[in-house]
Protein backbone atom coordinates (compact mmCIF):
# COMPACT_ATOMS: atom_id res chain seq x y z
CA UNK A 1 0.00 0.00 0.00
CA UNK A 2 0.85 3.94 -0.75
CA UNK A 3 0.77 6.78 0.02
CA UNK A 4 -0.49 10.04 -2.32
CA UNK A 5 1.16 13.41 -2.04
CA UNK A 6 -0.77 16.04 -4.48
CA UNK A 7 -2.62 19.73 -3.94
CA UNK A 8 0.51 22.16 -3.72
CA UNK A 9 3.71 22.87 -5.51
CA UNK A 10 6.49 19.90 -5.44
CA UNK A 11 10.02 20.77 -6.50
CA UNK A 12 11.75 17.60 -7.70
CA UNK A 13 15.18 19.45 -7.85
CA UNK A 14 16.50 16.98 -10.96
CA UNK A 15 16.75 20.42 -12.97
CA UNK A 16 15.73 24.13 -11.88
CA UNK A 17 12.52 24.66 -12.75
CA UNK A 18 11.34 21.00 -12.90
CA UNK A 19 8.02 20.37 -10.96
CA UNK A 20 5.66 17.43 -10.74
CA UNK A 21 2.12 17.43 -9.93
CA UNK A 22 2.04 14.27 -7.17
CA UNK A 23 3.94 12.05 -5.71
CA UNK A 24 3.21 8.11 -5.17
CA UNK A 25 5.38 6.39 -2.55
CA UNK A 26 5.60 2.98 -0.96
CA UNK A 27 7.67 1.72 1.79
CA UNK A 28 9.44 4.93 2.49
CA UNK A 29 10.50 5.43 -1.32
CA UNK A 30 9.15 7.38 -4.44
CA UNK A 31 7.94 4.67 -6.58
CA UNK A 32 6.20 7.57 -9.74
CA UNK A 33 5.73 11.02 -10.29
CA UNK A 34 3.56 13.04 -12.51
CA UNK A 35 0.44 14.13 -12.77
CA UNK A 36 -2.68 13.55 -9.81
CA UNK A 37 -5.11 12.18 -12.50
CA UNK A 38 -2.19 9.56 -14.10
CA UNK A 39 -1.26 8.65 -10.60
CA UNK A 40 -4.43 7.85 -9.56
CA UNK A 41 -5.30 6.24 -12.36
CA UNK A 42 -2.34 3.70 -12.18
CA UNK A 43 -2.29 3.42 -8.82
CA UNK A 44 -5.49 3.63 -7.62
CA UNK A 45 -6.12 0.06 -5.84
CA UNK A 46 -2.95 0.49 -3.31
CA UNK A 47 -3.14 4.39 -2.81
CA UNK A 48 -4.33 3.55 1.04
CA UNK A 49 -3.20 7.27 2.35
CA UNK A 50 -3.86 10.96 0.30
CA UNK A 51 -1.91 13.68 1.52
CA UNK A 52 -3.32 17.26 0.89
CA UNK A 53 -0.59 19.92 0.57
CA UNK A 54 -2.81 22.50 0.62
CA UNK A 55 -0.89 24.96 -1.77
CA UNK A 56 2.05 24.38 0.47
CA UNK A 57 5.58 23.69 -1.72
CA UNK A 58 7.28 20.09 -1.69
CA UNK A 59 11.22 19.89 -1.98
CA UNK A 60 13.50 16.85 -0.79
CA UNK A 61 14.23 16.97 2.12
CA UNK A 62 16.70 19.19 3.67
CA UNK A 63 19.76 18.07 4.87
CA UNK A 64 22.81 19.98 6.87
CA UNK A 65 25.81 19.27 5.63
CA UNK A 66 28.01 20.03 9.22
CA UNK A 67 26.49 20.20 12.31
CA UNK A 68 27.57 19.13 15.80
CA UNK A 69 24.25 17.56 16.48
CA UNK A 70 24.23 16.95 20.30
CA UNK A 71 26.78 20.61 20.59
CA UNK A 72 23.19 21.80 18.99
CA UNK A 73 21.28 20.22 21.80
CA UNK A 74 23.74 21.52 24.81
CA UNK A 75 23.26 25.13 23.43
CA UNK A 76 19.27 24.60 23.74
CA UNK A 77 19.32 23.27 26.78
CA UNK A 78 21.99 25.74 28.58
CA UNK A 79 22.95 29.51 29.11
CA UNK A 80 23.17 31.13 25.17
CA UNK A 81 25.07 34.34 25.10
CA UNK A 82 25.06 34.70 21.27
CA UNK A 83 22.54 37.39 21.42
CA UNK A 84 24.09 39.81 23.83
CA UNK A 85 24.99 42.82 22.85
CA UNK A 86 27.36 44.45 25.65
CA UNK A 87 29.40 43.05 27.95
CA UNK A 88 26.71 44.66 30.53
CA UNK A 89 24.49 42.30 30.03
CA UNK A 90 26.58 39.25 29.77
CA UNK A 91 27.63 39.84 33.25
CA UNK A 92 24.65 40.38 34.64
CA UNK A 93 22.86 37.64 32.60
CA UNK A 94 25.74 35.67 34.07
CA UNK A 95 24.88 36.42 37.72
CA UNK A 96 21.63 35.26 37.30
CA UNK A 97 22.55 32.14 35.78
CA UNK A 98 24.98 31.35 38.47
CA UNK A 99 22.46 31.33 41.18
CA UNK A 100 20.32 28.33 40.15
CA UNK A 101 23.74 26.02 40.74
CA UNK A 102 25.20 24.70 43.88
CA UNK A 103 28.11 25.49 45.05
CA UNK A 104 31.16 24.11 43.56
CA UNK A 105 29.31 22.78 40.05
CA UNK A 106 30.73 23.48 36.90
CA UNK A 107 29.02 26.55 35.15
CA UNK A 108 28.89 26.14 31.08
CA UNK A 109 27.77 29.16 28.82
CA UNK A 110 27.70 29.51 25.20
CA UNK A 111 27.95 31.26 22.73
CA UNK A 112 29.88 34.78 23.26
CA UNK A 113 31.36 36.83 20.35
CA UNK A 114 33.24 40.18 21.31
CA UNK A 115 32.25 41.50 17.57
CA UNK A 116 29.30 41.78 19.09
CA UNK A 117 29.86 43.72 21.40
CA UNK A 118 29.98 47.36 21.55
CA UNK A 119 32.86 47.12 23.65
CA UNK A 120 34.02 44.43 21.52
CA UNK A 121 35.50 43.47 25.44
CA UNK A 122 36.96 39.76 26.21
CA UNK A 123 36.63 39.00 29.74
CA UNK A 124 39.39 37.59 32.00
CA UNK A 125 39.55 35.57 34.85
CA UNK A 126 39.45 37.61 37.36
CA UNK A 127 35.71 39.39 36.12
CA UNK A 128 34.97 35.63 36.33
CA UNK A 129 36.04 35.15 39.88
CA UNK A 130 33.52 38.25 40.76
CA UNK A 131 30.69 36.51 38.70
CA UNK A 132 31.50 33.26 40.17
CA UNK A 133 33.20 33.13 42.92
CA UNK A 134 32.32 29.41 44.26
CA UNK A 135 31.71 27.20 40.76
CA UNK A 136 34.31 26.64 38.13
CA UNK A 137 33.07 28.98 35.10
CA UNK A 138 33.73 28.17 31.21
CA UNK A 139 32.49 30.28 28.67
CA UNK A 140 32.37 28.90 25.40
CA UNK A 141 32.95 31.38 22.24
CA UNK A 142 30.61 30.89 19.67
CA UNK A 143 33.18 29.29 17.59
CA UNK A 144 34.17 26.96 19.94
CA UNK A 145 37.88 27.51 18.82
CA UNK A 146 38.22 29.75 22.49
CA UNK A 147 36.47 30.22 25.85
CA UNK A 148 37.11 32.05 28.57
CA UNK A 149 37.32 30.36 32.29
CA UNK A 150 37.80 31.51 35.53
CA UNK A 151 40.37 30.65 38.24
CA UNK A 152 38.63 27.59 39.85
CA UNK A 153 38.82 26.63 36.55
CA UNK A 154 42.24 26.83 35.82
CA UNK A 155 43.07 25.04 38.67
CA UNK A 156 40.99 22.06 38.14
CA UNK A 157 42.29 21.95 34.86
CA UNK A 158 46.14 22.17 37.02
CA UNK A 159 47.27 25.29 33.82
CA UNK A 160 49.04 27.54 36.31
CA UNK A 161 51.80 30.06 34.81
CA UNK A 162 54.28 27.57 34.28
CA UNK A 163 52.25 25.66 32.10
CA UNK A 164 53.44 25.52 28.34
CA UNK A 165 51.07 25.89 25.60
CA UNK A 166 49.92 22.62 24.49
CA UNK A 167 50.38 21.58 20.59
CA UNK A 168 48.21 23.37 18.52
CA UNK A 169 47.06 25.81 21.35
CA UNK A 170 47.59 28.91 23.38
CA UNK A 171 47.30 30.15 26.74
CA UNK A 172 46.89 33.78 26.30
CA UNK A 173 48.85 35.50 29.76
CA UNK A 174 49.28 38.69 30.68
CA UNK A 175 52.69 40.80 30.82
CA UNK A 176 52.87 39.01 33.82
CA UNK A 177 53.28 35.44 32.11
CA UNK A 178 50.19 34.71 33.92
CA UNK A 179 46.87 32.87 32.54
CA UNK A 180 44.11 35.26 32.20
CA UNK A 181 41.86 32.76 31.46
CA UNK A 182 41.55 33.15 27.55
CA UNK A 183 42.26 29.58 25.96
CA UNK A 184 43.16 28.89 22.60
CA UNK A 185 41.73 25.69 19.87
CA UNK A 186 43.99 23.12 21.75
CA UNK A 187 44.21 24.61 24.94
CA UNK A 188 40.88 24.78 25.76
CA UNK A 189 40.59 20.73 26.17
CA UNK A 190 42.65 21.10 28.81
CA UNK A 191 39.89 22.40 31.01
CA UNK A 192 37.17 20.35 29.18
CA UNK A 193 38.76 17.34 30.17
CA UNK A 194 38.51 18.12 33.64
CA UNK A 195 34.90 18.41 33.27
CA UNK A 196 33.01 15.61 35.05
CA UNK A 197 31.69 13.42 32.27
CA UNK A 198 27.99 13.79 31.20
CA UNK A 199 25.72 10.89 31.86
CA UNK A 200 23.67 8.96 29.33
CA UNK A 201 20.28 10.35 30.44
CA UNK A 202 22.16 13.91 29.23
CA UNK A 203 23.35 12.60 26.00
CA UNK A 204 20.18 11.18 25.32
CA UNK A 205 18.09 14.53 25.57
CA UNK A 206 20.80 16.69 24.35
CA UNK A 207 20.40 14.72 20.69
CA UNK A 208 16.77 13.99 21.20
CA UNK A 209 16.40 17.85 21.65
CA UNK A 210 18.50 18.70 18.69
CA UNK A 211 16.84 16.25 16.46
CA UNK A 212 13.08 17.65 17.52
CA UNK A 213 14.75 21.10 16.95
CA UNK A 214 15.91 19.94 13.65
CA UNK A 215 12.66 18.94 12.14
CA UNK A 216 11.50 22.17 13.10
CA UNK A 217 13.58 23.75 10.72
CA UNK A 218 12.52 21.53 7.90
CA UNK A 219 15.65 19.32 8.01
CA UNK A 220 15.59 15.41 7.41
CA UNK A 221 19.08 14.67 8.04
CA UNK A 222 22.64 15.65 8.90
CA UNK A 223 25.87 15.08 8.66
CA UNK A 224 27.25 15.02 12.10
CA UNK A 225 30.97 15.15 13.91
CA UNK A 226 30.32 14.26 18.02
CA UNK A 227 31.97 10.72 18.62
CA UNK A 228 34.97 12.77 20.26
CA UNK A 229 33.82 14.97 23.29
CA UNK A 230 31.65 12.56 25.14
CA UNK A 231 32.76 10.27 27.46
CA UNK A 232 33.91 7.89 24.73
CA UNK A 233 33.16 7.14 21.38
CA UNK A 234 31.04 3.84 21.98
CA UNK A 235 29.02 5.91 25.04
CA UNK A 236 28.41 8.52 22.06
CA UNK A 237 27.61 5.97 19.53
CA UNK A 238 25.23 4.28 21.53
CA UNK A 239 23.20 7.70 22.30
CA UNK A 240 22.95 7.81 18.48
CA UNK A 241 21.56 4.69 17.99
CA UNK A 242 19.15 4.39 21.16
CA UNK A 243 17.77 7.89 20.08
CA UNK A 244 17.62 7.74 16.39
CA UNK A 245 15.69 3.81 16.67
CA UNK A 246 14.44 4.06 12.97
CA UNK A 247 10.41 3.75 15.30
CA UNK A 248 10.25 6.65 17.49
CA UNK A 249 12.83 8.70 15.60
CA UNK A 250 13.75 8.47 12.19
CA UNK A 251 16.47 11.08 11.18
CA UNK A 252 19.38 10.39 8.43
CA UNK A 253 22.88 10.76 10.71
CA UNK A 254 26.25 10.56 9.04
CA UNK A 255 28.62 10.55 11.32
CA UNK A 256 31.66 11.95 10.94
CA UNK A 257 34.82 10.02 12.76
CA UNK A 258 37.29 12.04 14.30
CA UNK A 259 40.80 11.16 14.03
CA UNK A 260 41.35 10.59 17.51
CA UNK A 261 38.43 7.55 17.88
CA UNK A 262 38.73 6.15 14.40
CA UNK A 263 40.81 3.36 16.05
CA UNK A 264 37.63 2.61 18.32
CA UNK A 265 35.80 2.16 15.28
CA UNK A 266 37.33 0.24 13.70
CA UNK A 267 38.23 -1.94 16.63
CA UNK A 268 34.46 -2.21 16.97
CA UNK A 269 34.29 -3.55 13.24
CA UNK A 270 31.43 -1.09 12.47
CA UNK A 271 31.11 -0.06 8.90
CA UNK A 272 28.07 0.73 6.48
CA UNK A 273 26.83 -2.18 6.40
CA UNK A 274 25.89 -2.73 9.83
CA UNK A 275 24.53 0.52 10.80
CA UNK A 276 21.12 0.71 11.40
CA UNK A 277 19.14 2.44 8.43
CA UNK A 278 19.20 6.11 9.60
CA UNK A 279 22.57 5.91 10.77
CA UNK A 280 25.76 5.60 8.78
CA UNK A 281 29.69 6.46 9.16
CA UNK A 282 30.84 9.30 6.99
CA UNK A 283 34.86 10.42 6.45
CA UNK A 284 37.65 10.91 9.41
CA UNK A 285 37.53 14.28 10.48
CA UNK A 286 40.59 16.19 11.36
CA UNK A 287 41.02 19.82 11.98
CA UNK A 288 44.01 21.96 10.28
CA UNK A 289 43.37 24.86 11.97
CA UNK A 290 41.03 26.97 14.09
CA UNK A 291 38.82 29.93 13.75
CA UNK A 292 38.68 33.21 12.30
CA UNK A 293 37.16 35.06 15.46
CA UNK A 294 40.17 33.97 18.05
CA UNK A 295 42.72 34.65 14.98
CA UNK A 296 43.26 30.99 14.90
CA UNK A 297 42.49 30.42 11.12
CA UNK A 298 45.64 29.64 9.85
CA UNK A 299 46.82 32.20 7.48
CA UNK A 300 49.65 32.45 4.64
CA UNK A 301 50.12 36.05 6.13
CA UNK A 302 49.55 37.64 9.38
CA UNK A 303 46.23 38.85 10.42
CA UNK A 304 45.63 42.56 8.88
CA UNK A 305 44.78 43.85 11.98
CA UNK A 306 47.35 41.62 14.65
CA UNK A 307 50.24 40.97 12.44
CA UNK A 308 51.85 39.16 15.47
CA UNK A 309 49.72 35.67 14.18
CA UNK A 310 48.99 34.17 11.48
CA UNK A 311 47.20 31.64 13.10
CA UNK A 312 47.57 27.87 14.74
CA UNK A 313 48.26 24.66 12.86
CA UNK A 314 46.93 21.86 14.69
CA UNK A 315 49.09 19.63 12.91
CA UNK A 316 52.57 20.25 11.10
CA UNK A 317 52.03 19.66 7.37
CA UNK A 318 53.93 16.08 7.71
CA UNK A 319 51.54 15.26 10.27
CA UNK A 320 48.59 16.18 8.50
CA UNK A 321 49.82 14.03 5.88
CA UNK A 322 50.03 10.83 8.19
CA UNK A 323 46.78 11.35 9.06
CA UNK A 324 45.51 11.28 6.18
CA UNK A 325 47.39 8.55 5.18
CA UNK A 326 45.85 6.24 8.03
CA UNK A 327 42.59 7.32 6.73
CA UNK A 328 43.55 5.52 3.50
CA UNK A 329 44.79 2.67 5.80
CA UNK A 330 41.23 2.06 6.40
CA UNK A 331 39.84 2.68 2.98
CA UNK A 332 38.25 5.98 4.28
CA UNK A 333 37.54 9.62 2.69
CA UNK A 334 38.74 12.22 5.10
CA UNK A 335 36.93 15.69 6.02
CA UNK A 336 39.32 18.59 7.07
CA UNK A 337 38.06 21.71 8.90
CA UNK A 338 39.94 24.37 6.93
CA UNK A 339 38.91 28.00 7.08
CA UNK A 340 42.53 29.97 6.63
CA UNK A 341 44.40 29.50 3.48
CA UNK A 342 47.63 27.75 4.44
CA UNK A 343 45.36 25.25 6.01
CA UNK A 344 43.86 24.53 2.79
CA UNK A 345 47.01 24.23 1.67
CA UNK A 346 48.26 21.99 3.83
CA UNK A 347 45.29 19.83 3.05
CA UNK A 348 45.17 19.77 -0.35
CA UNK A 349 49.08 19.03 -0.27
CA UNK A 350 47.82 15.72 2.19
CA UNK A 351 45.29 14.74 -0.39
CA UNK A 352 47.24 14.52 -3.27
CA UNK A 353 50.00 12.54 -1.75
CA UNK A 354 47.25 10.40 -0.38
CA UNK A 355 44.40 10.28 -2.74
CA UNK A 356 40.93 9.32 -1.46
CA UNK A 357 40.42 5.49 -2.56
CA UNK A 358 38.69 4.95 -6.05
CA UNK A 359 35.14 6.17 -5.80
CA UNK A 360 35.60 7.76 -2.70
CA UNK A 361 35.37 11.80 -2.02
CA UNK A 362 37.53 13.79 0.04
CA UNK A 363 35.48 16.49 2.11
CA UNK A 364 37.18 20.21 2.91
CA UNK A 365 34.99 21.55 5.60
CA UNK A 366 34.53 25.85 5.37
CA UNK A 367 36.91 26.73 2.78
CA UNK A 368 36.26 29.97 3.35
CA UNK A 369 40.09 31.84 2.55
CA UNK A 370 41.26 30.44 -0.69
CA UNK A 371 43.99 31.74 -3.18
CA UNK A 372 43.68 31.52 -7.20
CA UNK A 373 46.62 28.57 -7.37
CA UNK A 374 44.91 26.48 -4.47
CA UNK A 375 41.54 26.82 -6.20
CA UNK A 376 43.15 25.21 -9.96
CA UNK A 377 45.07 23.09 -7.94
CA UNK A 378 41.84 21.81 -5.66
CA UNK A 379 39.85 21.42 -8.59
CA UNK A 380 41.61 18.47 -9.88
CA UNK A 381 40.81 16.37 -6.57
CA UNK A 382 38.16 14.41 -6.02
CA UNK A 383 37.03 16.86 -3.22
CA UNK A 384 33.63 18.22 -1.85
CA UNK A 385 33.54 21.51 -0.52
CA UNK A 386 31.65 21.94 2.68
CA UNK A 387 30.57 25.66 2.87
CA UNK A 388 28.69 27.64 5.58
CA UNK A 389 26.60 30.17 3.95
CA UNK A 390 25.36 31.75 7.23
CA UNK A 391 29.17 32.77 7.98
CA UNK A 392 28.51 35.45 5.70
CA UNK A 393 26.10 36.88 8.00
CA UNK A 394 27.47 36.39 11.26
CA UNK A 395 31.52 37.14 10.29
CA UNK A 396 31.17 40.53 8.26
CA UNK A 397 31.75 43.30 7.84
CA UNK A 398 34.33 42.61 10.64
CA UNK A 399 36.38 39.62 8.85
CA UNK A 400 37.30 42.28 5.87
CA UNK A 401 39.41 44.32 8.85
CA UNK A 402 40.70 40.83 10.25
CA UNK A 403 41.87 39.58 6.94
CA UNK A 404 42.46 43.26 4.77
CA UNK A 405 40.60 43.76 1.20
CA UNK A 406 43.35 41.66 -0.84
CA UNK A 407 42.64 38.37 0.48
CA UNK A 408 38.71 39.07 0.30
CA UNK A 409 38.43 38.37 -3.57
CA UNK A 410 38.60 34.73 -2.95
CA UNK A 411 37.06 34.48 0.61
CA UNK A 412 33.80 32.91 0.73
CA UNK A 413 33.46 32.39 -2.50
CA UNK A 414 30.82 30.85 -3.64
CA UNK A 415 29.90 32.08 -6.99
CA UNK A 416 33.39 31.42 -7.80
CA UNK A 417 33.45 27.85 -6.41
CA UNK A 418 30.59 26.46 -8.03
CA UNK A 419 31.37 28.13 -11.46
CA UNK A 420 35.02 26.15 -11.20
CA UNK A 421 32.93 23.17 -11.19
CA UNK A 422 33.26 22.14 -7.16
CA UNK A 423 30.68 20.33 -5.48
CA UNK A 424 29.55 22.09 -2.39
CA UNK A 425 27.32 21.18 0.21
CA UNK A 426 25.32 23.59 2.82
CA UNK A 427 25.90 23.64 6.27
CA UNK A 428 25.39 25.67 9.44
CA UNK A 429 28.23 24.37 12.04
CA UNK A 430 25.20 24.33 15.07
CA UNK A 431 25.73 25.16 17.15
CA UNK A 432 27.71 28.03 15.94
CA UNK A 433 25.44 29.24 14.18
CA UNK A 434 21.90 29.02 13.47
CA UNK A 435 20.58 25.08 12.35
CA UNK A 436 18.20 27.05 10.23
CA UNK A 437 18.45 25.87 6.29
CA UNK A 438 16.02 29.16 5.32
CA UNK A 439 18.35 31.45 6.89
CA UNK A 440 21.45 29.22 5.13
CA UNK A 441 19.81 30.06 1.73
CA UNK A 442 19.07 33.41 1.86
CA UNK A 443 22.47 34.00 3.23
CA UNK A 444 23.79 32.19 -0.07
CA UNK A 445 21.40 34.51 -2.31
CA UNK A 446 21.79 37.73 -0.64
CA UNK A 447 25.25 37.56 1.12
CA UNK A 448 23.96 39.36 4.31
CA UNK A 449 21.76 39.34 7.49
CA UNK A 450 18.05 39.81 7.21
CA UNK A 451 18.47 43.23 8.91
CA UNK A 452 21.14 44.70 6.47
CA UNK A 453 19.67 47.23 4.77
CA UNK A 454 22.61 47.26 1.84
CA UNK A 455 22.76 44.70 -1.20
CA UNK A 456 24.96 42.41 0.43
CA UNK A 457 28.73 41.89 0.83
CA UNK A 458 30.73 41.05 -2.36
CA UNK A 459 27.68 40.41 -4.68
CA UNK A 460 29.45 38.74 -7.51
CA UNK A 461 29.63 35.81 -5.26
CA UNK A 462 25.48 35.26 -4.87
CA UNK A 463 23.65 32.40 -5.49
CA UNK A 464 20.83 31.92 -7.53
CA UNK A 465 17.47 30.50 -5.55
CA UNK A 466 18.03 27.20 -6.91
CA UNK A 467 21.95 26.67 -6.53
CA UNK A 468 21.32 27.51 -2.80
CA UNK A 469 18.26 25.00 -2.16
CA UNK A 470 21.01 22.77 -3.95
CA UNK A 471 23.35 23.30 -1.30
CA UNK A 472 20.97 21.28 1.08
CA UNK A 473 19.45 18.73 -1.27
CA UNK A 474 21.64 17.35 -4.20
CA UNK A 475 24.79 18.97 -2.71
CA UNK A 476 24.37 17.28 0.97
CA UNK A 477 23.98 14.11 -0.97
CA UNK A 478 26.76 14.19 -3.13
CA UNK A 479 29.05 14.54 -0.46
CA UNK A 480 28.24 11.02 1.41
CA UNK A 481 27.99 9.48 -2.41
CA UNK A 482 23.93 8.88 -1.98
CA UNK A 483 23.30 11.31 -5.01
CA UNK A 484 21.41 8.25 -6.50
CA UNK A 485 18.48 7.88 -3.73
CA UNK A 486 18.78 10.99 -1.92
CA UNK A 487 18.38 14.90 -2.74
CA UNK A 488 15.94 14.93 -5.28
CA UNK A 489 11.85 13.71 -5.76
CA UNK A 490 12.12 10.96 -8.77
CA UNK A 491 11.55 7.41 -8.62
CA UNK A 492 14.17 5.85 -6.84
CA UNK A 493 14.59 8.29 -4.31
CA UNK A 494 14.07 8.03 -0.55
CA UNK A 495 10.57 9.65 0.34
CA UNK A 496 12.14 12.92 2.40
CA UNK A 497 10.31 15.70 2.00
CA UNK A 498 10.97 19.58 3.28
CA UNK A 499 7.11 21.25 2.71
CA UNK A 500 7.13 25.19 3.33
CA UNK A 501 4.27 27.58 2.94
CA UNK A 502 6.19 30.03 0.38
CA UNK A 503 8.13 29.22 -2.77
CA UNK A 504 11.73 30.21 -1.92
CA UNK A 505 12.57 29.38 -5.52
CA UNK A 506 10.04 32.36 -6.63
CA UNK A 507 9.36 34.81 -4.19
CA UNK A 508 11.59 38.07 -2.94
CA UNK A 509 14.81 36.52 -1.49
CA UNK A 510 14.17 39.02 1.34
CA UNK A 511 10.76 36.95 2.53
CA UNK A 512 12.66 33.77 2.59
CA UNK A 513 13.64 34.15 6.59
CA UNK A 514 9.78 34.62 6.95
CA UNK A 515 9.34 31.20 5.32
CA UNK A 516 7.58 28.35 7.61
CA UNK A 517 8.15 25.04 7.54
CA UNK A 518 4.45 23.02 7.22
CA UNK A 519 5.49 19.78 7.91
CA UNK A 520 8.79 17.75 8.11
CA UNK A 521 8.71 14.20 5.88
CA UNK A 522 11.43 11.59 7.03
CA UNK A 523 10.93 7.95 5.19
CA UNK A 524 7.30 8.62 4.14
CA UNK A 525 6.46 9.72 7.80
CA UNK A 526 5.68 12.88 9.21
CA UNK A 527 8.08 13.99 11.96
CA UNK A 528 6.97 17.45 12.21
CA UNK A 529 3.95 19.23 11.22
CA UNK A 530 3.23 23.03 12.06
CA UNK A 531 0.28 23.93 14.68
CA UNK A 532 -0.66 26.85 12.39
CA UNK A 533 -2.45 25.40 9.38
Amino acid sequence: MGTLWFGGTIYTMCNENDKAEAVYVEEGMIKDIGSEEHLRKVYGETISENVDLQNAVMFPGFVDSHIHLIGLGEKLLTMDLSSKTTSDDIKTTLQEYVKSYNSGDWIIAEGWNENNLKDKKIFNRYELDEISPNNPMVLKRICHHAAIVNSKALQLAGITAESTDPKGGVIVRNDKGEPTGYLLDKAVDLVTKAIPAVTTEYLNKALATSIDHCFSLGLVGAHTEDLNYYNSFSQTYETFLHVINGQSKKFRANLLVHHEVIDDMIQRELNDSSNEEFIKFGAMKIFADGALGGRTALLSEPYHDQSSTAGIAIHTQDELKELVKKARVYNMPVAIHVIGDLAFEYAISAIEAYPPPKGERDRLIHAQILRKELIDRAKHLSVILDIQPTFVMSDFPWVIDRLGEDRMQYSYAWRTLIDEGFHCAGGSDAPIESANPLLGIYAAIMRKSPSDKHEGYYQNEKLTPFEAVCLYTRGSAYAVKMEQTHGKITPGFVADFTILDRDILQIDPEDIPLTNVVMTVVDNNIVYKSDTD
